[in-house]
């Protein structure tokens, strides 16, 4: 994450210790991990609710997961090659009673006891999109396919700004299918994103983005997915106007999952696909800190669009 002045920082924890002591979220322990309280989450449900709305027109398919995949379908999705440093696995104890006392053993003596933890079938879902792949190794129907799907998401990146969570949601429109479908689907969100944002009134704009790739050749994907432009950010001030924080991503992957997991759209090739997301925590962390922590105060465009 790329260094802040002191005054971002000291901004940076003033912000967080507002929303801890209106009990907006609620610490646990962990850089990056919050509980929620009852008004963010009601927040959180009203932004989720107009995402629905800007895209019922599309007809998507409903679909929600667990914030869970299959271990060998993230495998395959080729996700540990870019981003390791995100990635989270789950772990479970599967061993015999003495392993199960040496385990205890371990525990009480303040020692490391992951390694009695071997790893199970699942890891955690690391963008809300993932899931929907492994599901689609078909001959995509005429006109291919829109999805909605939201998820809880993890990316092992602890921090004290309040909008860079480990663990956050994000609710996702996904199409599948020809790069002409693809292309005139993302053109019509960048223009539903737009009314998203002028409709909560929040000061923000487009700017074309990479994702985090690791390593000396990530740098590398990272300068060509910008210069193709395959990713678009909405980036607002949450903490810093110097530094504003992604809430929305639109991303083209052009035929990526379509060849790992053999989709096939209406021209008989592997699949296109383009998803947008909206990071809901990210949203409502945007309100609160342009608008104000009095929700009856915020400007009447915005509570109409929530219907507050």
């Amino acid at each position: 994450m790329t260094a802040v002045g002191p005054d971002v920082e000291v901004a940076r924890r003033a912000f967080l210790d507002d929303l801890i002591g209106r009990r907006l979220l609620v610490p646990m322990g962990v850089a990056g991990v919050f509980g929620r309280g009852e008004e963010f989450e009601d927040t959180v449900g009203r932004l989720d609710q107009l995402v629905t709305e800007l895209g019922r027109i599309d007809g998507a398919t409903v679909i929600r997961f667990p914030p869970v995949i299959n271990r060998t379908e993230f495998n395959r999705s080729g996700y540990l090659k870019s981003f390791p440093h995100l990635a989270g696995s789950v772990h479970s104890f599967a061993g015999t009673e003495k392993a199960h006392r040496d385990l205890v053993q371990t525990v009480e003596a303040g020692g490391d006891w992951a390694h009695g933890l071997p790893s199970t079938d699942v890891v955690l879902t690391p963008a809300a999109c993932y899931p929907i792949y492994p599901t689609l190794a078909e001959h995509l129907p005429a006109g291919g396919r829109v999805m909605d799907v939201l998820s809880f998401c993890f990316r092992h990146e602890p921090s004290d700004d309040p909008a860079r969570m480990q663990s956050f949601r994000m609710r996702e429109h996904v199409r599948i299918g020809t790069p002409e479908q693809v292309s005139v689907w993302r053109n019509a969100w960048f223009d539903r994103a737009q009314t998203y944002i002028d409709r909560l009134v929040l000061d923000a704009r487009f700017e074309v983005a990479n994702d985090p790739f690791f390593g000396r050749g990530g740098k590398i994907l990272a300068q060509s997915q910008r210069d193709s432009q395959l990713k678009f950010e909405v980036v607002t001030p949450i903490v810093s106007a110097e530094q504003p924080t992604a809430v929305i991503s639109l991303n083209y992957h052009q035929q990526h999952f379509g060849t790992i997991y053999g989709i096939i759209s209406d021209d008989n090739a592997p699949a296109h696909t383009a998803c947008i997301g909206f990071g809901l925590e990210r949203l409502t962390l945007a309100l609160y800190k342009q608008h104000g922590f009095g929700r009856g105060a915020w400007p009447a465009a915005t509570r109409e669009a929530l219907g507050l």
